[in-house]
């Protein structure tokens, strides 16, 4: 990138300043520089800058990632978005993509993971995990990003059931999931972001915005678990009324 204009001065970072803003480290940032999902820095001498729409966008980076996509997964989100797209637009991206679980995921070293399972994992319980997204290989850190359903992976641990057969369940399940999402969404895109996007004038719009995007999360959360549970009640009764 060229050199900034003299405004921005204020608001450019060092790769360090960066990392600690955002909440990461050296390494972390770096790593995902290297993939792309940030953009080249700016340039003054010998010394490389980043400004607010580099911090945006490794903020939207790591989010996501905290809230369970995979590197692959944020790659594809983050070349969708345009190039010049702005540090609100990146804002709104991030507010309408992640904060669908409880608690983003939490990276740990094997030892961390085992004591928040609770019990000593070999290899075999690991792989385990992996096998129903309970836990992921966090390259950036060599350890493992733990996702808000350990404790529900570690209690498979137990289950006397072939690992093929959960993965084929937890494939299912993500099929399944994967398709409702992308309806729902659609429907957010087009009935509740492009109204606002044709509308909205002030951070106040952006605010109340954020706030909708909340509550429509929680109530979709909890009407696809009762449409799990309305659907399953309906294959149980509908097999008992076969001959």
């Amino acid at each position: 990138m060229a050199t900034p204009p003299a405004d921005l001065a204020d608001e450019l970072l060092t790769i360090d300043e960066l990392a600690a803003a955002v909440g990461t480290t050296v390494r972390t940032t770096r790593y995902y520089a290297s993939l792309g999902l940030v953009p080249a820095p700016l340039r003054r001498g010998r010394v490389a800058y980043y400004g607010p729409v580099h911090r945006a966008r490794l903020e939207l980076a790591r989010a996501l990632q905290d809230h369970g996509f995979t590197l692959q997964a944020v790659e594809r989100v983050l070349a969708a978005i345009p190039a010049e797209a702005g540090v609100e637009d990146l804002a709104l991206q991030r507010a309408m993509l992640t904060s669908w679980t409880p608690e983003p995921a939490a990276v740990l070293s094997r030892e961390e993971l085992e004591a928040r399972a609770g019990r000593a994992l070999d290899d075999a319980d690991v792989r385990r995990l992996v096998t129903v997204g309970a836990v992921e290989p966090d390259p950036a850190s060599g350890g493992y990003r733990a996702q808000p359903h350990l404790a529900v992976g570690v209690q498979v641990l137990d289950v006397d059931v072939p690992d093929e057969s959960l993965g084929l369940a937890d494939a299912a399940i993500r099929r399944h999931m994967d398709a409702l999402a992308d309806e729902l969404t659609t429907i957010l895109h087009t009935q509740v972001l492009e109204p606002y996007r044709r509308t909205a004038t002030s951070p106040e719009d952006a605010v109340r915005l954020e706030r909708t995007v909340a509550q429509l999360r929680r109530l979709t959360l909890e009407a696809v678990v009762s449409g799990f549970q309305r659907a399953a009640n309906a294959v149980i009764q509908r097999s008992l009324d076969r001959p």
